[in-house]
């Protein structure tokens, strides 16, 4: 699969913040950046691999997976359009992956060299500081989602965990009535339970009129 380098879909993108759309073409020269697509699931990045080089989702889905000796897998994030992977162990110095990066649609990914973004470059470009400042805000929000994570992961049920899930995809789509970004065996591995238990719990809250769905549509009825 050939990647598109469509420079206009960036402007939207968190870490471009403040860039007009005319000097895209001049930040990405700058940085150096490479674009490389890869098909549904098509790994990125293997555990334990060295990176050099930050992610950012152009277009499609990345998950970031933890997998286990015995091949279970626990989707610890997932990557959309705007969003970035890598990064902490890119900026924090450590360079090793302690998860793998795989591709959950066909899926366009642009790499930056993190060094090209700290280092003043010989045209003097203004891009540097805006860049860094946007990354603060980055690395803000995803300190969020991974705290937001880790308040579903010590609910003691599989219930308490799907409802707490669902809970905060309401608040974060301001509605009642909203589509998740998972299938059916993608949540459990996000939730870390099994998908017969998961399925389970989701027909007796159904039943239960907390809950209806179909596929990853889901609307919130009560209060459990």
């Amino acid at each position: 699969m050939k990647p598109r380098k469509n420079y206009s879909a960036l402007i939207a993108f968190q870490l471009f913040q403040g860039v007009a759309e005319e000097e895209l073409a001049a930040l990405v020269k700058c940085l150096g950046c490479t674009f490389r697509a890869y098909k549904h699931g098509e790994t990125v990045y293997h555990a334990g691999d060295f990176v050099r080089e930050i992610g950012i989702v152009v277009r499609g889905r990345i998950h970031i997976v933890k997998d286990d000796a015995w091949g279970n897998s626990n989707i610890i994030a997932e990557i959309s359009s705007g969003e970035m992977f890598a990064e902490a162990a890119v900026c924090g110095g450590v360079g090793i992956l302690p998860f793998t990066v795989r591709a959950a649609a066909d899926t366009e990914v642009m790499f930056i060299d993190f060094q090209r973004i700290i280092a003043t470059c010989t045209s003097a470009c203004v891009f540097h500081t805006l860049l860094i400042r946007n990354m603060i805000g980055v690395f803000a929000r995803n300190t969020i989602m991974l705290v937001g994570k880790m308040e579903h992961m010590t609910k003691r049920t599989t219930r308490d965990k799907l409802l707490s899930y669902l809970s905060e995809q309401s608040k974060l789509h301001c509605s009642n009535n909203f589509a998740i970004p998972f299938d059916r065996q993608e949540l459990a591995d996000y939730l870390s339970v099994e998908r017969s238990a998961l399925s389970a719990e989701m027909s007796r809250l159904k039943a239960g009129g907390v809950i209806n769905y179909r596929k990853n549509y889901f609307e919130l009825l009560s209060q459990s």
